[in-house]
């Protein structure tokens, strides 16, 4: 998983947020595609009497049940691979976190599907902020993340969701933040 990248001048603290292109759905994409795709043909084959899949013989298979049966799960298939790609196309969940002392305000920005709700941006001025808060649990399902703690409302989710971020790469992110706009920091 990259690690969001930190840009700051004196007046602004601005933390990119990776979304959804990353190596492992990538991979589940491509995997979905091609299974898909071999299921299809596969199931295609007993249908139009011929070897659809130049690697294998098919003619076997008859078309009731098992071509009925390679069929759909090839489509679904498909159709989750469709879905998988056009969340890496939009790039879903990849944003920023803005810290701006010019213009007293915090805004936290990511992106998701069409419509409506397309974009989403939260801006909170900067006299609500009351520390940053860190979770942090090993295990079998780890959790690395870390809120910014607001006065009258919920705790805001910095970190990126997903696969959990190098503990170096929370350390980096909260430190600059704390730094940036002399707060504390729980749960260390």
């Amino acid at each position: 998983m990259a690690t969001p990248a930190i840009q700051q001048t004196d007046t602004l603290l601005r933390l990119e947020v990776p979304g959804s292109r990353r190596l492992s759905t990538y991979l589940v994409a491509i995997v979905l595609t091609l299974g898909g795709i071999g299921f299809l043909l596969a199931g295609l084959s007993p249908f139009l009497n011929t070897d659809l899949l130049p690697f294998t013989s098919t003619r076997d298979l008859s078309r009731f049940p098992q071509g009925v049966t390679l069929v759909f799960y090839g489509t679904a298939a498909l159709l989750a691979s469709l879905y998988y790609w056009m969340v890496i196309g939009l790039d879903v969940g990849s944003g920023y976190n803005e810290f701006d002392k010019a213009k007293k305000q915090v805004t936290i920005f990511r992106r998701g599907f069409p419509g409506k709700n397309r974009t989403i941006a939260i801006v909170h001025p900067l006299e609500n902020v009351l520390g940053l808060k860190v979770q942090i649990k090993e295990g079998i399902n780890p959790t690395r993340s870390y809120f910014l703690k607001l006065k009258g409302a919920r705790d805001l989710r910095l970190s990126p969701v997903g696969q959990p971020p190098p503990l170096s790469s929370v350390e980096d992110q909260v430190s600059a933040i704390a730094r940036f706009l002399n707060i504390g920091v729980e749960g260390i």
